[in-house]
């Protein structure tokens, strides 16, 4: 069975046995006669589930096309266009000056992590007494990944990473016939308003948060004059609606509240000014962590293994990412304890000595190997360290401030920005660890709903989680609608469901009267 094919079976087969196995609730209940025999009871609860099963309604996947393609196909002036932002490791990256893929292709000439010239790729540069945005090198993103390219015994395989919501929204006119359901949407051959942000995920969200900017300044000039030349009309100051999946869900967090300005030097917390809302109407975000993932901390620590037949990534490698440390769960929430049992402490993930103590990530002797292949100019062992320790104390430090200045309460954003969320609450997710006093080494202790990346109290920024508990949702966040789904982080961007209520949202779900200054 074609993969298309296998995909529309599943889901179909999912919405029989959630139909099927949905309690019903007869009107006025059941009442038993207390004298009743036990052959009689039997055979009336077998007569009951025969004409349940007899009554059973299968329900076939929504005509996706049929829904909204006369929506889809209305452009115009007064139409957002649409950015989607993928999330860790969700663009290709490509160095500049071999042109050789870095990441998002696992055949052919790609870096590999095991050999040091290509470590050499893949980590950012490490120099001591330089700042996190000045240590640069030639690679840059390709695109936004929509299939992940592997070989298998000599054989090649591809698999899909954003190839579903690419196709829903036709972002940059994407088409895949292959799709099935979720690629049915017919956008018009002059489809013109949907956008790929490709970023180099390894960076400082700050720095992806900056170019996220300039971006969107370039699209809106660009639009504008798309919209002079087709229907001469200027729609004036162009407002977009952004689909944001995971890490990306951060980055467009902090230009909605920062736009493009950075972070104090001084690591203080600067001031909501919600700069980014002129750029944006309805902001849909996606399994995103804004609480953090204990994943993160663990890939830190041990590396990242991201599946069969693609190569391991060390923790030395992943801990020269300041995006990374920025995915870190908050102290504050209670995730990390240490100590003997009765006797545990919270620790805060973002203490640069909780590292040192344990010989985590970048301050492991282990990764001693690894320090020698990223710092081939440094010939001493005790002098790589220390480099190590520089870079790991400033991803901290840059961590901790973005996390709190995502974290901190604001007033609500103008009148006309929305904020949906779409999060995983089925799967069983890490939320909380605890350091073996013995070894130093990180055991997950309790797992929560979530995606099985994300867990569903972070997505909410649950506030409650670590605090006294309330009936009602506590959340920096002013959450405009909240849909749960019953998948997995990546599978999220697969949901049909998800598709379903995402297409509504853009282009059916009635928006906000326009304030007088905004565009319309």
């Amino acid at each position: 069975m074609p993969p298309s094919e296998y995909g529309k079976e599943l889901n179909r087969e999912r919405l029989v046995q959630k139909n099927s196995t949905r309690p019903s609730r007869p009107r006025g209940g059941w009442r038993w006669r207390e004298r009743a025999s036990t052959a009689t009871t039997l055979l009336a609860l077998g007569v009951v589930a025969a004409l349940t099963t007899a009554c059973a309604v299968r329900f076939a996947p929504p005509d996706l096309g049929e829904l909204y393609n006369r929506a889809a196909q209305h452009h115009g002036p007064d139409r957002n266009p649409i950015i989607v932002i993928p999330g860790l490791t969700g663009s290709t990256l490509v160095d500049g000056a071999s042109n050789r893929v870095v990441w998002g292709a696992f055949a052919g000439d790609y870096a590999r992590p095991g050999r040091p010239e290509d470590m050499r790729l893949i980590a950012l540069p490490m120099q001591p007494g330089v700042s996190l945005k000045e240590l640069r090198d030639d690679v840059h993103p390709g695109g936004v990944l929509d299939r992940v390219q592997v070989r298998v015994l000599g054989v090649p395989l591809v698999v899909r990473a954003y190839v579903e919501i690419l196709a829903a929204l036709g972002a940059g006119g994407y088409r895949d016939e292959s799709l099935g359901l979720s690629g049915a949407v017919d956008y018009g051959s002059d489809h013109y308003t949907c956008f790929q942000f490709d970023y180099d995920w390894r960076r400082d969200n700050v720095e992806t948060a900056q170019r996220l900017a300039r971006f969107l300044a370039e699209k809106r000039v660009a639009v504008r004059e798309e919209s002079r030349r087709r229907f001469g009309v200027d729609p004036g100051e162009v407002r977009f609606d952004v689909v944001a999946h995971s890490m990306g869900a951060l980055s467009l967090r902090y230009f909605l509240r920062y736009g493009s300005a950075d972070l104090p030097e001084d690591g203080s917390i600067p001031a909501v000014t919600w700069a980014g809302a002129e750029y944006v109407d309805r902001v849909i975000l996606v399994a995103p962590p804004n609480a953090g993932s204990l994943e993160s901390l663990f890939e830190l620590i041990d590396g990242h293994d991201p599946g069969p037949f693609i190569p391991t990534y060390s923790p030395a490698i992943l801990g020269t990412f300041p995006s990374i440390y920025q995915l870190l769960p908050r102290g504050r929430h209670g995730v990390v304890t240490q100590g003997t049992k009765g006797e545990e402490v919270t620790k805060d993930p973002f203490d640069l000595a909780l590292w040192e103590d344990n010989g985590w990530g970048l301050a492991s002797p282990n990764q001693a190997p690894i320090l020698e292949a990223l710092l081939p100019h440094v010939t001493d062992p005790a002098e790589r360290h220390e480099i190590a320790i520089d870079h790991l104390r400033k991803s901290l430090a840059r961590a901790r401030q973005l996390t709190a200045a995502l974290d901190q309460p604001a007033p609500r954003p103008p009148s006309n920005v929305e904020i949906y969320l779409a999060a995983g609450d089925a799967v069983p997710t890490l939320q909380s660890a605890h350091i073996d006093p013995a070894t130093g080494r990180l055991r997950p202790s309790n797992r929560a709903p979530g995606d099985g990346t994300v867990l569903r109290s972070s997505a909410l920024l649950d506030e409650r989680e670590g605090g006294p508990w309330t009936p009602e949702l506590q959340s920096p966040i002013p959450w405009k609608e909240v849909l749960f789904l019953f998948t997995d982080h990546l599978g999220l961007t697969r949901d049909l469901i998800f598709t379903d209520n995402v297409l509504f949202w853009l282009l059916e779900q009635p928006r906000p009267s326009a304030a007088p200054e905004a565009h319309r």
